[in-house]
Formats: C-alpha cells, sequence, structure tokens
C-alpha cells in the first residue's frame, strides 16, 4: 500500500509505529495533560521577600469558621406538682409558717391557730397551712397555681415566698384575686398580748 501522506499511518494502523527522523517533523502531538512551561522571569530580592512575608501571613491565617448564632433555649418555668400542707384548703385559705423541726406547725401554735380560725366561723379543713421550710424557697406563683388562694396569711419574715416583693408589716393588702396579709410568726404573737390583739383585728377584717 502506498500513503502519500505519514499522518495517515495514524488511521490505519492501531499498533505503535515508529517515524523516520526526515518524517517526525511532519506532525506534533501534545497529550492534554501537558501544559506550556511559561518562561523563567527572574525576581528581584526584595520582590522575593515581600512575596515570602503575604504567603507566611497568609498560611498563618486560621481558616474562617462560618458564625453560629446560638439561640438561647427557652426557661420552662416549673412548679412542684404536690404540696405537704395540713388542712384541705376547702376555702382557699393558705396559712404560710416556717419551722426547722416540725412537719407542719408546732402543736401550741396549732391549738392557738385553731382557736382564732373558730372565732372567724372556719376550721381546719377550710385552710391549707404550709411549712415554707420544707420548700425553701416557696415560689409565689407556685403557691398561686397550686392553691389559688382567696385569702393568704403570711407568718413571720421567713416566711415570705420569693416574688412577692416588699410587704408592710400589720397591713392587710387586698390584691385582685388575694387578700394578703403579713404578720408576726408564733413566736412574736405568743409572747405578746399586744402581738396577739394587732394580729386578731387583721384577722377580723380577712
Amino acid at each position: 500500500m502506498k500513503v502519500d501522506n505519514p499522518q495517515a499511518f495514524a488511521y490505519i494502523m492501531q499498533e505503535e509505529i515508529y517515524l523516520l527522523n526526515k518524517d517526525k517533523g511532519l506532525y506534533t502531538t501534545t497529550r492534554a495533560d501537558e501544559q506550556p512551561i511559561a518562561e523563567t522571569i527572574p525576581v528581584s530580592e526584595t520582590e522575593q521577600s515581600v512575596a515570602t512575608v503575604i504567603a507566611e501571613q497568609y498560611a498563618a491565617q486560621p481558616t474562617p469558621v462560618a458564625a453560629t448564632l446560638k439561640i438561647p433555649e427557652p426557661i420552662v418555668q416549673t412548679f412542684n406538682n404536690e404540696f405537704n400542707y395540713l388542712g384541705k384548703n376547702n376555702k382557699n385559705f393558705v396559712v404560710l409558717v416556717n419551722y426547722t423541726n416540725e412537719e407542719h406547725i408546732a402543736a401550741a401554735h396549732l391549738t392557738a391557730l385553731e382557736s382564732i380560725l373558730k372565732r372567724k366561723e372556719l376550721t381546719l379543713d377550710d385552710v391549707a397551712i404550709i411549712n415554707v421550710n420544707k420548700y425553701a424557697p416557696i415560689k409565689l406563683a407556685a403557691l398561686a397555681a397550686y392553691f389559688a388562694p382567696t385569702r393568704l396569711v403570711i407568718m413571720g419574715a421567713d416566711s415570705l415566698p420569693a416574688g412577692i416583693g416588699n410587704l408592710p408589716l400589720n397591713q392587710p393588702l387586698q390584691g385582685k384575686k388575694t387578700h394578703v396579709l403579713y404578720s408576726f410568726s408564733f413566736d412574736e404573737m405568743m409572747s405578746s398580748n399586744d402581738n396577739k390583739k394587732l394580729f386578731w383585728e387583721h384577722m377580723k377584717t380577712l
């Protein structure tokens, strides 16, 4: 077979072929992965030092991390779902006391309280006596949610619930839903006839 153009061998023969030196200049092949090599241009020492500093600064910088917005989780307020108290709270009448060594109230003080309630035509079943020492600090919101008191008697400074604010001593206050009396503790009252009389005068209006 006579072939006038040596480049035609690429379409006729699948095997590798070897060209004579005189034919190598007729065509050239370039691999796809070969890239032309750029001509090397001399760089001055100043340019080299500047380039080195920039390269080092760039390498020292940490990889930027996308900022994450931390949204605080909603605070869920939870209350005790059970209170240990004396009485049945039939009249939504809550009495707060504070005793370290008693479950509810000292026996002598309970007798005095029952006498006061009787004069108001109430019984122990009509009230809820809560020893706040067992729940310190006890929260007003928890009491309101659980007992729904219409009358609240706080006996002594150490019986004040958290969240009630500053209350005047022995000055009954009428709230939207609850009539509140902040007065003496039983220890303060039992040792003074004047304190007993003052407490009773306010209790009559409750």
